[in-house]
């Protein structure tokens, strides 16, 4: 996959891309990442952002700069990537679309900032809109990074074991069931010992039970749209 992140602040993304998950990604040769820093493209003394018309606080990100960067990179690509604008206003970020987007031969990331786009950007580009949550941040270069590392760890072949990603949260609408290690008692707190049993079906009768107990308590509004689900018999 070829990632290309276009950004006023390229430096914030150095030390995500080098590290961890998403470095190994990198070095494994699955995912390419491309920093574009707007400014260098904007045709007035890196001017990209000017006061809004009708009034009212703070700047607006110029339409020019952004899609002189968005030109000038597609003109060098045979494929033309998935084009991403990070904005509040957009459609809630989910694991399904991570697992969508980590199909894609190529994604775009357009980070904004300041007051937002110009609304020229949005109606002009067919980008698909994403927001990571209903709040609002300085920029899109902290909701880049969280498409980022939740959609390159989804590429198969970059984790280690290709089941990591089976059972994880929000996989079946559910979030995962809890989790021991090593030791087997820990301040009087003690591991299910249907866990320990060597009994394969028992523990995965175990794992999806609490899978939906965990969701009913912590996160109802995952299930709520399911037709039945039934509980059976729930161990502490």
């Amino acid at each position: 996959m070829r990632i290309d992140i276009l950004t006023l602040f390229p430096e914030m993304f150095e030390n995500v891309l080098g590290s961890s998950i998403l470095r190994i990604a990198q070095e494994k040769g699955l995912v390419q990442y491309n920093l574009f820093n707007i400014r260098e493209y904007a045709e007035n003394r890196r001017c990209v952002d000017d006061r809004p018309y009708g009034g009212g606080p703070g700047m607006v990100m110029k339409p020019e700069p952004v899609f002189n960067t968005i030109e000038a990179i597609e003109s060098q690509t045979d494929v033309r990537p998935r084009r991403i604008l990070l904005t509040p206003q957009g459609c809630r970020f989910t694991q399904s679309i991570a697992k969508e987007l980590s199909k894609e031969p190529s994604v775009m990331l357009i980070c904004g900032h300041y007051e937002g786009f110009d609304e020229r950007i949005r109606t002009g580009l067919e980008a698909r809109e994403i927001s990571i949550g209903d709040y609002v941040l300085s920029g899109g270069e902290i909701p880049a990074m969280v498409v980022i590392d939740s959609v390159v760890r989804l590429i198969p072949g970059v984790l280690g074991d290709s089941n990591s990603t089976v059972n994880e949260s929000f996989n079946e609408d559910l979030l995962e069931y809890p989790q021991y290690t090593r030791p087997a008692e820990y301040r009087g707190m003690r591991v299910p010992d249907v866990l320990m049993s060597g009994n394969h079906q028992k523990i995965k009768e175990w794992q999806a039970n609490h899978a939906l107990k965990r969701t009913m308590e912590q996160r109802p509004d995952l299930i709520m749209n399911k037709k039945k689900f039934s509980l059976g018999n729930i161990e502490k």
